[in-house]
């Protein structure tokens, strides 16, 4: 053990014996001693491969663990190679001369692989060995001179000049050592008769000496007895057989008979047949009958453990003689070994844009059969967007061959097929899960192409009035829609005072409460706009149309009350006749549709006899001619209620008095007490200033007839005459009709010859009369005006009030 140490010390300290070489495809060569120390430096890989130090660790550079390479480690700091275990050349090659340990390097940025070769010199660290201390020869006395008997071999697991070089023998008279093949063969070659009597026994000291350095030796003690007869050995029929089998043969299969012959008779030609130094591992697979040398298989034969074998067999007489035979076995290979696959790289998940050719995975793929049952061909699915090719010697890369789309297929088994050339063949399957990472490619989609709201009017501010959804078939912060409203305006009011949206669901929510008399409808534009970078967005428009609600009770346009609030009076002819017109009420409703469908109603009435209502034009009519038991004045209260739902409603109360002219209708209209101040102080005034008023509008409207009548006597004689006109608050006309807003054209005209007053509604086409009434003030106003006429309200129609119903989609 000491000089086992003193060997390694010594070639330690000499120098490790490194060499390098390049080889021609870029393969790197090294050389180290066996049983060197954990951590020696075997290369230096970045130097020896003419890579930069400083990108070892970019390039993603390691050692391929795969076969024997756990003997080496890799620094990626300083690219050393290094001993990562101890090697025992011995136990790692056994007898092959020449122990190589292949090594592969891979560098995954960009994918490479570099190989190397490691060759494991032998160093003298095992000594010869015999299998047993003493051997034992019985030697027959007639034994002819120049016999030659072997020895037993000597065992040296090194190589080359380590291992067994020669032996040596002590001196004997009787006997010369006699080396064969190459002096590793040893055998005692008898120089001279022996002669029992004399000397019956022999003891001779075998050495066997190795070629190392120090020299290593072994001694093995020779016993020789003398015997007398048998003085021929056996012999075989053939010095060397030589046969070839497959392997994986069935126990118990033939290999092979050996034959050998002995001329001597009886027990000295018993011949038995034995193994003669061979390893127990080839025991093992091997049994021969020592009786007719019958050799079969004891275990399965492997090509892939070995692929030939090399059989010594001895025959021995009865007499003691041996005969030596060796027997060459050659293995052929069957395709016994399917294909291995082995992913050394793989890369997942990948971008759904990335390039035809960009490489996905790298592998290798190795056969452990020989020849053509060792050759491999790989493939993959031709309708799948990959493809397969090969880098290097058993190494393949995948590929890209097409572009990728992840929202038609977001993963891919790819199923690599590895098929070798045997007969049958034989293959393996691999399948890589490869999973496409998304991009941002798809814009966001709105279920519909447009949208349309309807929301009734009055709604509660903030409340939810409708939702729109978009949908994006991209994945996580790609596919994350957030809403928005484009800026805009509704009548020069910006849209966002009156709608705001949620970014996170979409909801539409009204910032203040809609009227429908305010605007109808209104259109926007909402913006759906993804997560990812950049962000991709799409529009929709959301048209949203305000609902009626009744929230507009009905207006009364005529008549109207005074600026006091009193009620206002019509007179109405002692002669009228039933259906006679007595006055009409006009109402509008700025609601739409049925809530601005209008009913009028008679609720009072002093005489409800006396009068009718038409239900859905608001006349007024006698409805029998009046009587003298029938009272002068009259009181009417009149309801105007709309179609909607609540119902909304208005009351206008009429005074009515019948007189033939306005002077018997003064007295009436003076003692009104209940519905008008009393104005007791100021009637004489008022019928005075009425007279004289009269008086002179008579006086100017005969000049003006005067002068008219002599610039055209085409003219008609009588003419509605003009007078001052009524203020704002006159009776019997609404408030606002000097503003044009009543839906008619009202005239008031006043006959020279009777006195009467008549009222005429005109329109553009054709003038009617037959309402005979007068509207008065109220004895506090006065009765200045004689006539008046209201313009038609712009831009509508002129529109007869006889026949006027409900017109309030005119008035807005």
């Amino acid at each position: 053990v000491a000089s086992r140490q003193d060997c390694k010390r010594r070639v330690l300290c000499c120098c490790i014996l490194v060499t390098v070489w390049e080889a021609v495809s870029g393969q790197i060569r090294y050389s180290i001693p066996e049983e060197i120390e954990i951590g020696s430096f075997v290369g230096n890989i970045a130097k020896d491969l003419g890579l930069d130090l400083k990108e070892l660790p970019d390039r993603g550079v390691s050692l391929v663990a795969r076969g024997r390479t756990q003997y080496f480690g890799l620094n990626l700091k300083n690219s050393y190679l290094f001993v990562n275990e101890r090697m025992d050349r011995e136990q790692i090659c056994g007898h092959i001369a020449k122990c190589v340990l292949n090594v592969e390097v891979l560098a995954e940025n960009p994918v490479n692989i570099y190989r190397g070769e490691v060759e494991i010199k032998d160093i003298n660290d095992n000594w010869p060995s015999f299998p047993e201390n003493e051997s034992m020869l019985e030697i027959s006395e007639y034994t002819a001179r120049g016999t030659r008997f072997p020895l037993e071999k000597d065992h040296d697991p090194d190589v080359g000049l380590n291992s067994l070089q020669n032996y040596k023998c002590s001196q004997d008279s009787y006997f010369i050592l006699n080396n064969k093949d190459g002096n590793k063969y040893a055998e005692l070659e008898l120089e001279k008769v022996l002669d029992r009597e004399k000397q019956s026994s022999h003891l001779l000291i075998l050495v066997a000496v190795d070629g190392g350095d120090p020299v290593r030796t072994a001694t093995v003690q020779i016993s020789i007895n003398v015997t007398d007869a048998n003085d021929n050995p056996p012999t075989f029929t053939e010095k060397v057989y030589k046969i070839r089998l497959r392997e994986n043969l069935p126990k118990g299969s033939l290999v092979l008979q050996v034959k050998a012959t002995d001329m001597d008779e009886g027990f000295n030609a018993q011949i038995t047949y034995s193994f003669s130094n061979i390893p127990d591992s080839v025991r093992q697979l091997f049994s021969l009958d020592p009786r007719n040398g019958s050799i079969t298989t004891r275990g399965i034969i492997d090509y892939e453990e070995a692929n030939s074998y090399i059989l010594s067999v001895e025959a021995k007489d009865g007499g003691g003689l041996f005969g030596h035979s060796k027997i060459e076995v050659d293995i052929r290979d069957e395709n016994d070994n399917s294909p291995k696959l082995t992913l050394t790289s793989v890369s997942s998940p990948i971008p759904e844009d990335s390039l035809p050719g960009t490489v996905i995975a790298l592998m290798n793929a190795y056969d452990k059969d020989a020849g053509e049952n060792g050759k491999i061909n790989c493939r993959i699915k031709e309708d799948s967007p990959f493809k397969l090719i090969s880098s290097s010697k058993n190494y393949y890369k995948l590929l890209t061959d097409s572009t990728l789309d992840r929202e038609r297929t977001p993963e891919y088994n790819i199923t690599i097929t590895a098929t070798d050339k045997g007969s049958p063949p034989l293959s393996t399957q691999k399948t890589i899960l490869l999973q496409i990472s998304d991009i941002n490619d798809n814009i966001p989609v709105f279920e519909k192409p447009s949208y349309t709201a309807y929301v009734p009017e009055n709604n509660p501010s903030g409340s939810s009035i409708f939702s729109v959804k978009a949908s994006d078939r991209d994945l996580d912060r790609n596919a994350r829609v957030t809403y928005s409203i484009l800026s805009s305006s509704i009548e020069e009011v910006p849209l966002s005072s009156y709608i705001s949206i949620n970014s996170q669901t979409g909801a539409i929510y009204a910032q203040r409460s809609f009227d429908y008399e305010q605007f109808r409808e209104f259109e926007m534009q909402v913006k759906a706009q993804d997560g990812g970078s950049p962000p991709l967005s799409s529009n929709v428009t959301v048209r949203v149309f305000i609902l009626d609600q009744n929230d507009n009770a009905p207006r009364i346009l005529y008549p109207s009350h005074g600026a006091d609030g009193s009620a206002l009076f019509e007179m109405v002819p002692r002669s009228a006749e039933a259906g006679y017109l007595v006055t009409k009420v006009v109402a509008v409703d700025a609601d739409s549709g049925h809530n601005a469908w209008l009913s009028y109603y008679l609720l009072q009435a002093t005489e409800p006899a006396l009068f009718s209502m038409g239900l859905h034009t608001g006349e007024i009519r006698t409805a029998r001619a009046f009587a003298d038991r029938d009272a002068v004045k009259h009181r009417l209260v009149t309801l105007v209620k709309d179609n909607g739902q609540p119902l909304l409603s208005a009351t206008v109360t009429l005074n009515l008095v019948f007189a033939e002219n306005f002077q018997e209708a003064v007295p009436e209209m003076s003692d009104q007490s209940g519905d008008f101040a009393s104005q007791s102080d100021l009637q004489f005034y008022l019928v005075l200033s009425l007279a004289l008023i009269s008086f002179l509008f008579l006086l100017t409207v005969t000049l003006a007839i005067v002068m008219k009548l002599r610039r055209s006597r085409n003219l008609p004689v009588l003419q509605c005459f003009g007078c001052d006109p009524y203020s704002k608050a006159g009776p019997g006309f609404p408030p606002n009709c000097y503003d044009g807003t009543l839906p008619y054209s009202y005239n008031q005209c006043l006959a020279a010859d009777s006195g009467r007053n008549y009222s005429n509604f005109l329109n553009p086409s054709r003038q009617s009369s037959g309402f005979h009434g007068h509207s008065v003030r109220t004895l506090r106003q006065g009765f200045s005006p004689l006539c008046q006429r209201t313009a038609a309200f712009p831009p509508f129609e002129w529109i007869d009030p006889l026949s006027y119903q409900s017109h309030s989609h005119l008035v807005e």
